[in-house]
Parts: structure tokens; C-alpha cells; sequence
């Protein structure tokens, strides 16, 4: 199996990433213009329940998964490897078939005392098969991160997507004529039938490039595997609690937020079509960079875990650093476009410029939240889990204070939403720089902190001018994304001068490396 070094990993991973991105938003314009704001809200409703059920249904393994396996790759203890995967697949299997039950028999209860809105009861019951194959998935792209071996995952993430775009509009023009819900309904299903061809495919890659074969003596190696489960555990349980705090705080979030809504005086449809402006057009956007600091993620955790397995403490550092100046260079160039150009890109790609308050409100704070995710990765590779789950529960807590508060005030309504998931983001990437420090002596230099402040102002400033040159950006699309190329031109140069990319680091990419000394 090929296995690829950090940047190189990284790289795959950022442009299978950016792919599913693009085709991603896509499909989000196209279930936009289909569905409007109160689909997309219904939508946007369901989905925090099944991400509820599916991390419970994957119990943290994927990462725990990734960690031990990099471990045991880095000690060529294949027999380990084999125990990791045989009690994997028995806990997530297991688990996904009882939630899954659990989650139908729910769903109307769910759909009818929390949400408050009864329609949504057709989205959750179609998104249910999803459970168990996203669960047995989850396992297998453990096991291929942990082996440094990136592809199989990027090529199945582009083929989850490409066939889900192929199938949303069918399903969702097929049932539109039913009902909204039944639309909603529609874009679930295209999204079952994505994940299971992308399931498939991964269960081809580790056939054709195992060293192990899973079925042979399974109920053997699941009997003496109590070492190996109670190594996963230490990473699985706080991980767990770590995305279980995510999930239960995004299943509950349009439960409090309509809830909330409905105390301040809105009308539960004029609540959904806010919803859906906030959690479908804005917040996307703004997660658009988290492709790749999610992809440095995936990679820093068996990387750094082999590295403290072999007791290369500088690697440990290093990588942690490079981790979040990349990650910085990738946030800092959306934060500047999502806040100067909220209203055109939102018009180009929605047709409504409903959502640009929630843009230029978020968008500079949004920053913190992209290097959140290496920070996160490297305390769950160190094998301290347990204080970035309590700086998860603890940021959560804050954030659902501050939600309550703030829209059930008449003043604030959906902005206090806004208001709040933005302070939750902040407040969880300072606890996890404090405990990094704490734990591993880590702090982000003076001089890279001053870079960063002069790489965000000095974008802005060229954005400023571009907008002042070219004035007809907002009314046509190919004079804004002239506007976006030139932008993006200008700023590369920016990471060069200010070393936000080293040669060292362009050296590990093939297609470069001829060129460069």
C-alpha cells in the first residue's frame, strides 16, 4: 500500500476535498432553487438528528482507529492491525442497527414535539438507512488514514458526491409535486445512494490492497482483542463525547432556535425560511475552507502519532505549527471575500442576498474556527481526548447560554443565533490553544501571529481596491470572478512573502518538485 508523506496526504485530501466542495455547492444551488428557503429549512432540520445517530453509531472509533493503526504500523505489527478493524466492525455494526431501529421508532415524536415542525418526519424516516452504511464506511476510512494512504477516501468522497448531484434533482422534482416535505424526502435519498456507492467502492480499494483478511478466524481475534479495545476506548470515549457534544448541540440547536423564535413572537414558517437562510446559505460558506484545514486534520493524527511513537518530539511541534499556519492561509482568503462580497456571492449562487448579515457578522470570527481543527487533532493524537472534550462541552454550554438569551430577545431574533454559534466557535479554539500549552508547551510565536494580522489586512486592502477599480463586479459573473482570480493571484503572492508556504513543503508535491532546487 502507498503510503504518502504529510503535505503530500494533505494534498490529496485538499483537492478531493475541493472537488466535493464544488460539486457540493452545487448541489446546494440546485435543492435551493428546487426547494427555496422552507425546504432547505426542513432539510436543515432533519439532518442534526442522523448526525446525532451516527456519531453515537460510530462511537469515536474512526479517529481511535487512525491513531492505533498508525501506531501498529509504525511497530509493522500486522495482527494488531486485524484486531483493531475485527472489534471496530463488531462495535459500529452493532451499534448502527440499534440506533437506526431506535431512530424510527423516534422520528415522530421527534418531528412532532421538538422540532415543531410535523413535516419534518419524511425527511428523518428516508435519511435512515444512512446510518448503518455511513457507521461500516466510518471503519474503513479509519483504517486507511492510519495507514498514511489517503486516496481511497478522496476518490470516494468525489464519487459520493458526483453521484449524489446526479441523482437530487431527479428525486427532488419527482416528489416536489407531492409536497415540500416529500421533496426534502427526495434530497435525502440521493444522499443514501451517494454514501452506498462510495461505501462499495472503499470496500473494493481494501480488497485489492490488503494485507489481511478480515473474515478469516473473526470470532478468534474478536475474543482476544481486550487489550486492543480498551486501547481504542481511552481515544473512542472522550472522542465520542467530544462529537457527541457537536451532535447533540446540533440536534438541539433548531430545536432551540424555533423554540426560541416562537417565545420572541415569529411564526413557526417565517422561522424555518430564517433558519434555512442562516444553516443553508450563510454557514456553508463559511465552512467552505474547512475542507482542507479538516483534510490537515485527518492527516496530522496518524502523523503525529507515529512521530510520538517513535519519539520525535520536534516532528511533534513542527507539524502542530505547519498545521495551523496552513490552515490560516486557507481561512484568511474567505474570511476577506465572505465579508467584502457577502451580497454578490450570495445573489449569484442563490438568487437572495437574505443571508448577508449573517456573512459579514461571522465571516472575520470564523478564522479562530479553522485552526480549530488541527489544535483538536493534535490533542486527540497526543492521547489527551479527554480535556478537547471538555473544551468542546464547555464552549457548547456557553454557546446554548448565549442562544437562549439572546433569540428569545425581540432585539436580536435569528441573529442572536448567529451571535451565538460564532462565540461557541471562538471560546473552543482558545481552550484548546490553553491546553496545548499546558500539556505539550505549545504557543503560535509573536512573529507568526503578527504575520497572520498582516496577511488579513493586507487582503483586505487589495480587496478594497479591486472593488474601487472594478465597480461592475456585482452585476456580472464574469467580471466577479475576474474580480475573484485576480484576488486569488495577488494573494498567493502574499503567502510566498510572508512564508505562509515554504519551499520545503512544495518540494513534497510531485508536480513541483522538478521544478524547484
Amino acid at each position: 500500500m502507498t503510503k504518502q508523506s504529510f503535505v503530500k496526504g494533505t494534498l490529496i485530501l485538499v483537492l478531493a476535498g475541493l472537488i466535493t466542495r464544488l460539486l457540493g455547492f452545487i448541489n446546494r444551488i440546485v435543492v435551493a432553487r428546487l426547494m427555496g428557503e422552507e425546504g432547505i429549512g426542513l432539510y436543515n432540520m432533519a439532518l442534526p438528528t442522523l448526525f446525532l445517530i451516527y456519531t453515537l453509531s460510530q462511537f469515536g472509533l474512526p479517529i481511535a482507529i487512525s491513531k492505533r493503526v498508525a501506531e501498529a504500523e509504525a511497530n509493522n505489527n500486522t495482527r494488531q492491525i486485524k484486531k483493531i478493524l475485527v472489534i471496530s466492525l463488531a462495535i459500529t455494526g452493532t451499534l448502527s442497527i440499534v440506533f437506526t431501529i431506535g431512530m424510527i421508532i423516534s422520528a415522530p415524536i421527534i418531528a412532532k414535539h421538538f422540532l415543531t415542525d410535523e413535516r419534518t418526519l419524511y425527511p428523518l424516516l428516508a435519511i435512515t438507512p444512512m446510518v448503518p452504511i455511513s457507521a461500516i464506511a466510518s471503519v474503513i476510512r479509519g483504517y486507511f488514514q492510519g495507514r498514511q494512504n489517503m486516496k481511497p477516501q478522496s476518490y470516494a468522497q468525489v464519487i459520493e458526491q458526483i453521484v449524489r448531484i446526479s441523482c437530487v434533482a431527479f428525486f427532488v422534482k419527482l416528489l416536489l409535486p407531492y409536497g415540500i416535505e416529500f421533496a426534502a424526502c427526495g434530497a435525502m435519498i440521493s444522499v443514501i445512494i451517494g454514501e452506498l456507492i462510495s461505501l462499495l467502492f472503499m470496500l473494493r480499494m481494501f480488497r485489492f490492497h490488503k494485507r489481511i483478511t478480515l473474515h478469516h478466524r473473526f470470532f478468534a481475534y474478536l475474543s482476544s482483542g481486550k487489550q486492543t479495545l480498551k486501547s481504542l476506548l481511552s481515544i473512542a470515549l472522550p472522542s465520542t463525547g467530544s462529537r457527541l457534544v457537536g451532535s447533540i448541540s446540533n440536534f438541539l440547536e433548531p430545536i432551540l432556535v424555533s423554540q426560541s423564535l416562537a417565545i420572541a413572537g415569529v411564526q413557526t414558517v417565517i422561522a424555518t425560511k430564517q433558519y434555512g437562510a442562516l444553516t443553508g446559505y450563510a454557514i456553508p460558506l463559511l465552512f467552505l475552507p474547512t475542507f482542507i484545514t479538516h483534510s490537515l486534520a485527518i492527516a496530522l493524527i496518524p502523523n503525529i502519532s507515529e512521530a510520538e511513537a517513535k519519539q520525535q518530539h520536534n516532528l511533534v511541534q513542527y507539524r502542530i505549527h505547519q498545521a495551523i499556519r496552513i490552515s490560516f492561509a486557507s481561512g484568511a482568503i474567505a474570511t476577506v471575500i465572505l465579508t467584502m462580497f457577502a451580497k454578490p456571492i450570495l445573489m449569484f449562487m442563490y438568487g437572495t442576498s437574505s443571508a448577508s448579515s449573517f456573512l459579514v457578522l461571522m465571516a472575520p470570527f470564523f478564522l479562530l474556527l479553522y485552526i480549530q481543527f488541527p489544535l483538536n487533532a493534535a490533542l486527540q493524537a497526543l492521547d489527551y481526548a479527554k480535556p478537547a472534550m471538555w473544551n468542546n462541552i464547555i464552549s457548547t454550554i456557553v454557546k446554548f447560554i448565549l442562544l437562549i438569551t439572546l433569540t428569545t430577545n425581540p432585539n436580536y431574533g435569528i441573529m442572536g443565533a448567529a451571535i451565538s454559534v460564532t462565540v461557541g466557535f471562538v471560546l473552543g479554539t482558545f481552550l484548546h490553544l490553553a491546553t496545548l500549552y499546558k500539556v505539550a508547551k505549545f504557543y503560535i510565536p509573536s512573529l507568526d501571529v503578527l504575520r497572520m494580522i498582516l496577511l488579513v489586512a493586507a487582503t483586505w486592502l487589495i480587496s478594497y481596491v479591486l472593488k474601487q477599480w472594478i465597480p461592475s463586479y456585482s452585476s456580472s459573473l464574469q467580471v466577479f470572478l475576474g474580480l475573484l482570480s485576480l484576488l486569488f493571484i495577488l494573494y498567493i503572492c502574499l503567502l510566498f512573502i510572508l512564508r505562509f508556504i515554504t519551499k520545503d513543503e512544495l518540494r513534497q508535491i510531485p508536480l513541483i518538485q522538478r521544478f524547484i532546487n
